[in-house]
């Protein structure tokens, strides 16, 4: 029989890549999170971690297992359906997770018209990143998030989640009131070719987008300066000290002097919405989504 215990932290190693990150995420100490997966192994009579470098690597029986745990996971959550299927209506906790834009645009407004309409359902948001997101549905923390569509996340096959298209949130090229560009209805990112840019910092999941949009126009931007932060983005726009692109679902504060001018190329980024494989089943998810949908609508025209 396995422990399906000790089957949680192999899962757990797979997902954060080293015991000793899978230790901290479950609160163990990395000594008993590999007893865990050692007692597993000679429960199963196979090796389910052998060295790499200085670390471990899953091995072929191990990739076989955790095929199969994902899909008990998924039957729990199917079995967790069948169980309040009798209910019917949304309700319990709800618990939501997306970055700083969707969180206010989409999820804020969410939780008043779930308050609306299913008393009986309580949503609780949290402010989290892509990985974070992910990171918090696979230890059960979260039961829904709204995350940007990344080279990173894991791939649309993977069995633990259920990712699916909300929107494409179009960039915006932003310029300073009295700009050249300021009074068009569309242009062109080649137009903005020999401006000073600002950028989203190294690490952001967006800067990928303006730096490849910049490149199908022809040009590499002059970043001068980096922001991590939409709204400190719009307002160095704001100071003439460079122009950018900035997602129209990143609302900047309204009264700043500078102007939106959409892009010919129409760059944009996905949205997906994120569950457990199953989860979108449960009344509670089933309502969310569908309100987000409409919600999404809403929010790019």
């Amino acid at each position: 029989m396995i422990d399906l215990r000790r089957l949680h932290v192999l899962r757990a190693v797979a997902h954060y890549g080293t015991v000793t990150a899978a230790a901290h995420a479950l609160h163990f100490t990395p000594s008993a999170a590999s007893q865990q997966i050692r007692q597993l192994a000679r429960d199963l009579g196979v090796e389910l971690l052998e060295p790499q470098g200085r670390g471990v690597r899953l091995t072929p029986a191990a990739e076989i297992l955790l095929s199969h745990a994902d899909a008990i996971r998924a039957r729990w959550e199917e079995a967790e359906l069948e169980l309040r299927a009798g209910e019917g209506v949304p309700a319990g906790p709800l618990r939501v997770t997306g970055f700083p834009a969707a969180v206010s645009v989409l999820l804020a407004p969410l939780a008043v018209r779930l308050a609306e309409r299913h008393p009986r359902l309580s949503v609780r948001i949290r402010e989290a990143g892509v990985r974070e997101s992910f990171d918090l549905l696979f230890e059960g923390e979260s039961d829904l998030a709204v995350v940007e569509a990344t080279p990173d996340n894991p791939s649309a096959a993977d069995a633990r989640f259920d990712q699916r298209p909300l929107l494409d949130d179009p960039f915006d090229l932003v310029v300073p009131e009295g700009h050249p560009l300021a009074g068009r209805d569309v242009a062109g990112l080649g137009e903005a070719a020999h401006e000073p840019w600002i950028a989203p910092v190294p690490e952001s999941p967006c800067r990928p987008h303006v730096t490849a949009a910049c490149g199908a126009a022809g040009f590499t931007p002059d970043v001068v300066h980096h922001a991590l932060d939409w709204n400190v983005t719009a307002h160095l726009v704001a100071h003439g000290l460079g122009v950018a692109l900035i997602p129209r679902l990143a609302g900047p504060a309204p009264d700043l002097p500078i102007v939106r001018v959409p892009c010919a190329e129409r760059p944009h980024r996905t949205l997906l919405t994120c569950t457990r494989s199953g989860g979108h089943r449960r009344p509670a998810l089933a309502a969310a989504l569908e309100e987000l949908r409409a919600l999404a609508s809403e929010a790019v025209g």
